[in-house]
């Protein structure tokens, strides 16, 4: 027979299941919970890399006054030490002045100065950190100083107004030039607590110890009542004579000694290896190189850049129009050696009433560089400031090896100008010999501008009656192969220097019609019987 089961029964065993099934069901809420919690902890942290000291203190100790804005703010970015280290190895090798020596000069002279800057100029603090101390850290050491190491008695001189009174110790250092600051630099320091510490003067009053004493250590000016010691604060009325002495150049110059020192066209040389970005708005220029012989073992080689100015962009600086290029070049050696690098700024100026007329002319820019014989390359990069405009172009060249014994000539150069030295120093740019020789690198002329000539003939034989080489020069002037004219030099008066003989004339073409042309130079030398042509081609336009 069936048991039934009442409905009491049912409810007392449900109840007793729930009451078996709690503690379980809780347990595992509270097992998940205390996992959860666990989880949390247990997380991996987002936790920020110690930079190490060395490398935290780098930008604000080792290179403080020469990191630039733009290289401290790139450094601060980066994450690890390894791309901090190859920072710093790029930042020496971006102020390296010879990268194809195993030293740095630059590094090793820097750290030196450091040095030597904490050896003599600490006064409480490191010497480093004093403005002596910057300044010989930053420029190097001064051309000359005058030093006033107790202060006392001292005369001004008639620029500072005259008159005698009593200083603090003070230092004046002169620097002939610094690159970015400008020339005759002279920079003025003064120690008015009497501690050691030398601070850079804002004005030549404040060495004077009795500026504040009222009746002593007057100028001369203020001895006649002329002025006083007041007029000193508004800067005025001292009798200061030299601009470099007023309040606004003292504070320039202040700024100007702030900033770190010029890396010379760093931007420009980081293009010629290819890791920088050249503008979409190329500068056309055109280059020659000529060779002059030197000695056996040496050639001058000359290195012309020209640009046509309306390529250039000009812009108003203090009223006068402004066109401003740099120029930067690498020379090596088929080994991959560099040998020489030259690098230079190159300004043309006109007024408004002129411009025009600029624009219509070509900027030429020249460097001459000894080179011994053999194969080269010449990487140049030439940029517009004012536009940015840049480009870049290589060039492989051989200097030729003169022969002692071979009858033999220069480069011949087709001038746009060319000027007799003879009245003034032979010295500057575009100078060879006792002649200014500017090349017109495009061989282009207008109609009526005469053509310069220049050319140098070396080993000529020398006529033992007359003890003077003995060459017969023609010039001729060809066109479509066909010759135009001959034109005879005469060797009376003209320069020479051993059986070096030097050519230089003008050759007019006011009867050319517009058209190509070859001008050639016929040499034969009458003691030796060589003979030699070399020759250019250039055009004439209307």
């Amino acid at each position: 027979m069936a048991r039934t089961i009442s409905p009491r029964s049912t409810l007392i065993l449900a109840l007793f299941i729930f009451a078996l099934a709690a503690p379980a069901a809780f347990a595992q809420k509270d097992k998940k919970k205390n996992s959860d919690t666990q989880d949390v902890m247990e997380r991996p942290r987002a936790k920020k890399e110690e930079v190490k000291k060395i490398y935290r203190e780098w930008p604000d100790k080792d290179v403080a006054y020469i990191i630039t804005n733009a290289e401290r703010d790139a450094y601060k970015k980066l994450a690890t030490d390894d791309e901090r280290e190859q920072f710093i190895e790029g930042f020496w090798q971006r102020r390296d002045p010879d990268p194809d020596t195993d030293e740095n000069e630059y590094k090793e002279q820097y750290y030196e100065r450091i040095a030597y800057a904490n050896e003599h100029y600490a006064s409480g603090i490191p010497g480093w950190k004093t403005d002596r101390g910057r300044i010989y850290i930053t420029f190097g050491k001064p051309d000359s100083v005058e030093s006033h190491p107790t202060g006392g008695s001292y005369d001004r001189p008639s620029y500072h107004g005259g008159g005698s009174t009593t200083t603090y110790p003070f230092e004046t250092w002169f620097y002939r030039y610094i690159e970015g600051v400008g020339s005759g630099i002279e920079i003025e320091f003064v120690d008015p607590t009497g501690t050691g510490e030398y601070r850079i003067a804002r004005s030549p009053d404040e060495k004077d110890a009795l500026a504040m004493v009222p009746g002593a250590g007057l100028t001369l000016s203020e001895q006649l009542g002329r002025t006083s010691k007041a007029d000193r604060i508004v800067g005025g009325s001292s009798g200061y004579q030299r601009e470099q002495d007023s309040p606004f150049s003292r504070l320039q110059l202040i700024a100007d000694l702030s900033r770190p020192p010029v890396i010379k066209n760093a931007e420009l040389a980081s293009l010629l290896t290819g890791s920088g970005t050249i503008e979409d708005n190329p500068l056309n220029f055109d280059m020659r190189i000529d060779f002059y012989r030197q000695s056996d073992e040496r050639v001058v080689t000359a290195f012309t850049i020209q640009t046509e100015n309306k390529e250039l962009t000009f812009a108003d600086v203090g009223g006068v129009q402004t066109a401003r290029m740099n120029i930067f070049g690498r020379i090596t050696s088929v080994a991959g050696r560099r040998v020489g690098v030259f690098e230079d700024a190159v300004t043309a100026t006109a007024s408004g009433a002129e411009l025009l007329d600029m624009k219509n002319r070509k900027s030429a820019y020249g460097k001459t560089v000894p080179l011994a014989p053999g194969t080269y390359r010449v990487d140049v990069i030439v940029r517009d400031i004012n536009s940015g405009a840049t480009q870049v172009k290589h060039l492989g060249f051989t200097v030729p090896k003169y022969d002692a014994k071979q009858l033999s000539t220069s480069t011949l150069v087709l001038a746009a100008k060319l000027q007799s030295m003879s009245d003034a120093p032979a010295v500057g740019q575009f100078t060879i010999g006792q002649f200014k020789v500017i090349p017109n690198v495009a061989r282009t002329y207008r109609k009526g501008e005469p053509v310069g000539l220049y050319l140098q003939v070396y080993n000529a034989g020398i006529d033992q009656t007359t003890l003077r080489p003995s060459v017969d020069v023609d010039y001729v002037l060809l066109k479509d192969g066909k010759e135009l004219g001959k034109m005879p030099e005469d060797w009376r008066g003209m320069s020479d220097a051993g059986q070096r003989l030097t050519l230089a004339r003008m050759i007019t073409t006011d009867q050319l019609a517009p058209g190509d042309y070859e001008l050639a130079v016929r040499i034969k030398d009458r003691v030796s019987g060589q003979s030699l042509s070399p020759s250019e081609k250039f055009s004439v336009v209307q």
